[in-house]
């Protein structure tokens, strides 16, 4: 069978518990066509590029699948119905990584860094990140146009 990696974006308004009642959902679609699910990886609440459908936020989850391209595609036209799913994105692989992928890599590295919220807290500059604002000094006199 075809090998899919399947990548889905649902509301910001809905629980994680929400989101994980449709990564079942559309696994028992998958495994009753006769595929399988494997991996999941659920990336969080995290910001878009843009807007979509007046949300700045989405819960991001990617299915690894091994499913016949009719079951995918019934997978597909249900999350389009479905209104908490905002996109999605299927893409036909050869072959399927079982390690984590690199989102989750990502936060693996940020997370033993102590995050990127620490960066601009402390040093000399006091956390106000170069100066910008504050007191800039007196400024010259203008001069007058015939000078």
């Amino acid at each position: 069978m075809p090998l899919y990696e399947h990548v889905f974006l649902a509301r910001q308004d809905v629980s994680a518990q929400q989101v994980e009642a449709l990564v079942e959902q559309f696994k028992g679609l998958i495994e009753t066509a006769g595929g399988t699910v494997g991996k999941v990886e659920t990336w969080g609440l995290r910001s878009l590029a843009y807007r979509i459908k007046k949300n700045r936020k989405a819960h991001y989850t990617l299915m690894n699948l091994d499913a016949p391209h009719a079951a995918v595609a019934e997978m597909e036209r249900q999350m389009g119905l479905n209104e908490d799913v905002l996109r999605f994105m299927t893409f036909k692989v050869d072959e399927l990584d079982d390690e984590p992928s690199a989102m989750m890599q990502k936060r693996d590295r940020d997370d033993r860094r102590g995050g990127r919220g620490d960066r601009f807290g402390g040093g000399e500059r006091g956390g106000d990140r170069g100066g910008r604002g504050g007191d800039r000094g007196e400024r010259a006199p203008r001069r007058a146009e015939g000078e």
